[in-house]
C-alpha cells in the first residue's frame, strides 16, 4: 500500500508534508483502515493514481477528468484560500519576462507558451480554456516536465509566457530568485484544486473525516508552511470541465 502527495512537496516544506501524513496515517488506522508509516516520495505521480493499493494520492483535476474519474475515489480538494478563488479551488497566473511589452493576456495570441505538462490544468489545461473562452489560440507549447522549469524558461526568453498554479507561484517566490526575472499580467479561470484521492471503490467519508482531523491538529508553523486551510468536498459536476485541444489543434 502507498500514499503519495507529491503536488507541493519542496525541500523547505517536506517536515510539515510528513507531519501532515502522520496525522492522516494515525486517524486512518483509529477508522480501522489500514495505512503505511510514511509517504511514498519515489513513485512516479501517474503510477501512484492507478496503484491498485493507493491509500491516498493527490491528482490535479485535469488527469483525474481525462483519465482517472473511474478509476479512483475523490475526497476532497485542498483549500489554500487563493486569491480570487473559491473555496476548494485554484487558479495559475500568467507570467511573462520582466521586460517583455506584453501587460495584458490578450496580447499572447500566436506566442509560445512553456507548459510543465499537457495533463497539466495550471500549466496547460487553464490558459487554453481561457484561450478558447477568448476565441484566441497560442503557439505550439514548449514542454518543460516542470513548473520550476516553466519559470526559467521565461526567465531565460525560451517561451513567451507560463501559466504556474498560484499555490506553487506564492512557494517559487520564497526561494525561486528566477521569479524575480518575470512579472505577472493576469490569471487563468478558477478550477477544482488539487484533489485527495483513494483506489476505487472506498467510502470517501472515513477518508474525509481522518484528513480534516490530520490538518486541524497541525502545528500553526507546519500550517503556514503548507498554506493549507481545510479540504472541501466538491460535488461531481465541479469536475465538468472540457478537455483541452490536443498541441497541434492550438497552433496560431
Amino acid at each position: 500500500m502507498i500514499a503519495s502527495l507529491p503536488m507541493y512537496l519542496r525541500p523547505a516544506n517536506r517536515a510539515a508534508h510528513h507531519a501532515l501524513w502522520h496525522g492522516i496515517r494515525d486517524g486512518l488506522r483509529a477508522r480501522d483502515l489500514p495505512a503505511p508509516d510514511d509517504l511514498d516520495e519515489d513513485i512516479d505521480h501517474e503510477a501512484s493514481w492507478a496503484h491498485p493499493d493507493l491509500v491516498l494520492g493527490q491528482i490535479c483535476n485535469l488527469p483525474y477528468r481525462a483519465l482517472f474519474r473511474d478509476r479512483v475515489t475523490p475526497i476532497a480538494a485542498m483549500d489554500y484560500a487563493l486569491p480570487g478563488c473559491a473555496a476548494g479551488y485554484y487558479n495559475a497566473v500568467f507570467i511573462v519576462h520582466r521586460d517583455s511589452a506584453i501587460s495584458d493576456r490578450i496580447q499572447l495570441r500566436g506566442r509560445r507558451m512553456a507548459a510543465n505538462a499537457l495533463l497539466s490544468q495550471s500549466g496547460y489545461g487553464a490558459a487554453q480554456q481561457w484561450a478558447a473562452d477568448q476565441g484566441r489560440r497560442f503557439a505550439a507549447p514548449l514542454v518543460t516536465g516542470s513548473h520550476a522549469a516553466s519559470i526559467k524558461a521565461v526567465a531565460t526568453g525560451a517561451a513567451d509566457f507560463a501559466t504556474i498554479d498560484a499555490q506553487t507561484w506564492w512557494m517559487a517566490r520564497q526561494d525561486d530568485p528566477l521569479t524575480g526575472q518575470v512579472k505577472v499580467i493576469g490569471t487563468t479561470p478558477a478550477s477544482p484544486c488539487m484533489t485527495l484521492i483513494t483506489r476505487k471503490g472506498q467510502d470517501p467519508a472515513p477518508y474525509l473525516a481522518a484528513i480534516t482531523a490530520a490538518v486541524g491538529s497541525l502545528p500553526e508553523t507546519h500550517r503556514q508552511m503548507l498554506g493549507l486551510r481545510g479540504i472541501i468536498p466538491l460535488s461531481p459536476a465541479a469536475y465538468d470541465l472540457p478537455l483541452p485541444p490536443e498541441p497541434e489543434a492550438v497552433l496560431a
